[in-house]
């Protein structure tokens, strides 16, 4: 099973239909995916699931639906175990962006947290969840599938809020700021936190 994120509802790729109320079953062969986003955003069903009998098979046809996007992220554990977090458009994220030409995904992660934090010395400990979700780019929908690293650094440096990429702030979170600012995030980020 897959989850993946249209805003905060989530498109589920399965082998099994849910018939429950909120739930809207699709043929994943077969299914639209605009017209499951449309539902998704403009009623109020809780989740779309599209359905395919071989499990093996699920994400690989899910991905030829729409055009994909590779990004990478990190999960930034400093000395004191505080996480790094980003304040973008308005909700809490992890630093996190689209890879370029002839990089690795593990490049992608740690040159996108400096640049988004101005955070140096990171170091990845090891691969975390890969998220995906739905955005729309020029009029056409986009899959973006994020690879996530957990990440560790003994930088205590000043932070540098990438505002050019729409961040206004970042913060090293411990627990009990962690649990606020996840109620004002996104769904990924909080299967990422968990």
């Amino acid at each position: 099973m897959y989850k993946i994120f249209v805003g905060d509802k989530p498109i589920i790729l399965t082998t099994k239909p849910k018939d429950k109320k909120g739930v809207k079953n699709y043929n994943l062969k077969t299914v639209i995916l605009r017209n499951v986003i449309r539902k998704l955003n403009n009623s109020s069903i809780k989740e779309a699931r599209l359905v395919h009998k071989n499990e093996k098979k699920l994400l690989k046809k899910f991905l030829k639906k729409a055009p994909n996007v590779i990004a990478g992220g990190g999960k930034v554990y400093n000395d004191k175990g505080k996480v790094l977090f980003i304040f973008r458009n308005g909700k809490w994220d992890l630093p996190k962006g689209k890879a370029e030409k002839n990089e690795t995904i593990e490049e992608t992660a740690i040159r996108e947290v400096e640049e988004e934090t101005g955070v140096k010395g990171l170091k990845i400990v090891k691969p975390i969840e890969t998220t995906y979700h739905m955005f729309k780019r020029r009029g056409r929908y986009r899959i973006k599938i994020t690879y996530w690293f957990e990440m560790k650094t003994s930088f205590d440096g000043k932070l540098y809020p990438q505002e050019k990429e729409g961040i206004t702030k970042v913060k090293w979170l411990g627990n009990k700021k962690i649990k606020k600012a996840l109620e004002n995030s996104y769904a990924n980020i909080k299967i990422l936190i968990d």
